[in-house]
């Protein structure tokens, strides 16, 4: 039987969740070999649209866009309950932003980002890390940051222009945001969707559990290294949704369904 094929980001929240599996700490799912993969989000939901690997993290708006060929599985995704993508600017812009720096076109930021503004701005898409640079540097108006240097944005000098994370929950009155989503290939079967889900749970719960056993390996893929900023991205985007979305998480995705129909 081929290995299964997985593929992720190397951003916490990810390397948490799937930490154990991969580190062979929990049990693998269905006994089953895997072969992982690393890959920026943008670069994830461009893979999945291809059918690269069997089970992939995606943008949640990405998620959305494959049913025909993958199922969402019920854990392992983020959804942000206090925190989003955030939207920056250096200290001294001034006036509304028209050239943003986005970290890919089918990323669940830029659907939010697209509703929030109602289209009024140009996308210039480009990977995540680089965002950062982009805006310090002027050639953009603003920045549209994810994972971890979403939450430590003032450390570069930046200004939150919005925070989507905010706009979501006002919009929606409080559900969570659905940030990615795992999906597993419909031709591997519900017998292994159950069991990928299984093992995911198993490898949650073992991080929560004993964290030290996989915090070496997240830190060592994540860009930002300092403890703390691990630790705040973590609790920011591994909850309970992450071991079942439940009719919530349902109901937040189909919303998110809603905002890119209309846009």
């Amino acid at each position: 039987m081929n290995p299964l094929s997985v593929a992720i980001s190397p951003c916490p929240n990810d390397t948490f969740i799937f930490g154990a599996w991969v580190l062979g700490l929990s049990p693998a799912p269905a006994g089953r070999d895997s072969r992982f993969f690393w890959h920026d989000v943008q670069e994830l939901n461009q893979g999945a649209f291809s059918g690269a690997w069997d089970v992939v993290k995606v943008s949640a708006a990405t998620a959305l866009r494959l049913r025909d060929t993958y199922a969402i599985l019920p854990c392992g995704g983020a959804f942000g309950l206090e925190h989003g993508p955030k939207l920056v600017t250096r200290g001294d812009f001034r006036g509304e932003p028209r050239r943003i720096a986005v970290p890919g076109m089918d990323t669940t930021a830029m659907c939010v980002l697209n509703a929030a503004l109602r289209g009024n701005f140009t996308p210039v898409p480009m990977i995540f890390h680089a965002i950062v640079d982009s805006v310090q540097a002027g050639e953009v108006d603003a920045g549209l940051l994810i994972h971890e240097t979403a939450l430590v944005y003032d450390r570069y000098g930046l200004a939150l222009h919005t925070d989507l994370g905010r706009w979501w929950r006002e919009e929606t009155g409080g559900l969570p945001l659905p940030l990615g989503c795992i999906v597993a290939k419909r031709e591997l079967g519900d017998g292994v969707h159950s069991a990928l889900a299984e093992g995911i749970r198993a490898s949650i719960l073992h991080a929560r559990s004993d964290r030290p056993s996989v915090m070496p390996f997240i830190a060592a893929l994540a860009r930002e290294l300092d403890e703390a900023t691990l630790a705040q991205h973590i609790a920011a985007y591994v909850n309970d949704f992450s071991l079942d979305m439940g009719p919530d998480g349902q109901a937040a995705l189909n919303l998110l369904q809603t905002f890119r129909d209309l846009s």
